[in-house]
């Protein structure tokens, strides 16, 4: 019998439940403060932006929350996703270890974001909003929340960070093919843009300034809620559904992986395959190193401070305990748009503090020379984000092919490259160079943190 390649799951496989790390972990989190006060947040600070169900979800306890099958419905569109066994790769490389990938670019946005684009969608329809506005870099969660808010009749409105914006015009069309609005950010549309503008009219831009005007414009309007597509507790809850799906194909494999890996930006991606296998670990199933890859250009978790700062760049948004550049950094213009935030999910910053996971920084080149090795073997050419994460997984796979290990390595494809074609025209024509984060940037951007 052929070697299995893939393992698929049927629908009626599909989790329906997400999973809450928090329970699990051997201390709770520290809560978002109010800015003002100092105080933890409460939801009533939290209700201009967002509906009840997603407030009770970022500050639940309970270790498992049902998903709606309105939700459920829509994902059956292309969940279960497949786990892939990159057998091609393994040969390539001359290695032992066996290469696993859980690929989320079979959804129809092209990436995994629509596992918490469409829940958060119909929890605002529910509660009868009719409009939304969101951040986006690489255009993957903009295009993914326009699906969504397609979904269920919801407008949608996006600020696309201005490097992404120009360099990635077909996402600009994707999302409006959905129905969205796009706007580069920063822009003069936000009391926030036109303030970074007049202080820098060619801003790039960044994730933190798209945030402010986002938030600042759904704070202004009564029908309108903010959707954030990373970073907070009920994203990553929703994208767990990768990692609950993972386990299960696992056991088709009957294999256990020793090493788990996943490119981080602002977490949610890694934290949906990471938690449910983490949930493995602390309870002794299994004993797997999980590993974050971030970009040098944009290391939070490697170089930046465990501080409370906030969301956003204009400071409209609770201060977050997390591994942070400072809310005022604008990093370089990476082509890995997604992971160019400046600030690392707080639970995933707490989980790192307690030890339970490792982080590397990798630079664009090695990156993009990944993926171009991964496209030639496996024939899927990946996202510049998840590069990082397929960079580390050669780099473990070499090792093991040094010291005769057979370890089983699992990653999260969590995106195709389709529309990220440009980025792979640069890098093949000899125009892509690491952005390595020197050292005085670093210090002044983190000079006014606590």
């Amino acid at each position: 019998m052929a070697e299995r390649t893939k393992y698929i799951l049927d629908e009626a496989d599909m989790p329906t439940r997400w999973y809450n790390v928090v329970p699990d972990l051997p201390e709770p989190p520290p809560p978002p403060l109010h800015p003002g006060t100092r105080e933890p947040v409460g939801p009533d600070d939290l209700a201009p932006l967002f509906p009840q169900a997603l407030i009770a979800q970022e500050v639940s306890t309970e270790r498992y929350i049902d998903i709606p099958e309105e939700v459920l419905d829509v994902y059956r569109l292309w969940r279960p996703s497949p786990l892939f066994r990159a057998r091609r790769l393994e040969k390539a490389l001359g290695t032992p270890a066996r290469i696993y990938y859980k690929y989320e670019g079979v959804s129809p946005v092209g990436s995994h974001k629509p596992n918490t684009a469409v829940p958060q969608a119909f929890y605002n329809a529910a509660e009868g909003v009719t409009r939304l506005t969101t951040e986006t870099g690489a255009g993957q969660w903009g295009s993914a929340l326009a699906f969504a808010s397609a979904t269920f009749g919801l407008e949608c409105e996006v600020w696309q960070v201005r490097a992404s914006y120009d360099q990635k015009p077909y996402r600009k069309l994707m999302m409006e093919t959905f129905g969205a609005k796009v706007h580069p950010s920063p822009s003069e549309l936000t009391e926030s843009g036109r303030a970074i503008l007049a202080a820098d009219p060619d801003s790039t831009g960044s994730l933190g300034i798209a945030i402010s005007e986002a938030v600042e414009q759904a704070a202004q309007a009564e029908n309108t809620r903010y959707a954030l597509g990373s970073v907070l507790n009920h994203v990553l809850l929703h994208q767990t559904i990768i990692g609950e799906e993972a386990l299960k194909q696992f056991e088709l494999a009957g294999d256990t992986p020793d090493v788990l890996v996943g490119c981080t930006g602002g977490g949610s991606n890694f934290g949906g395959l990471a938690f449910p296998f983490l949930r493995e670990k602390l309870a002794g199933r299994m004993d797997p190193v999980i590993r974050a890859v971030e970009p040098a250009a944009c290391p939070t978790l490697t170089r930046g401070k465990y501080a409370y700062d906030f969301g956003d760049t204009a400071g409209l948004t609770p201060l977050l305990k997390m591994h942070t550049l400072g809310h005022d950094f604008i990093p370089d213009p990476i082509h890995a748009g997604g992971l160019r935030y400046h600030g690392m999910s707080p639970l995933i910053s707490h989980i790192y503090e307690l030890g339970l996971i490792d982080a590397i920084a990798i630079g664009q080149e090695d990156c993009f020379a990944a993926g171009v090795r991964f496209a030639r073997t496996e024939g899927i050419i990946p996202a510049p984000e998840p590069t990082h994460a397929l960079a580390a997984c050669i780099q473990e796979a070499l090792r093991c092919k040094e010291t005769g290990e057979e370890k089983a390595i699992l990653t999260a494809l969590c995106g195709h490259a389709h529309l990220d074609l440009p980025a792979y025209g640069a890098y093949l024509a000899g125009n892509i160079s690491d952005h390595a984060l020197p050292d005085e940037a670093l210090e002044k951007s983190l000079a006014g943190l606590p």
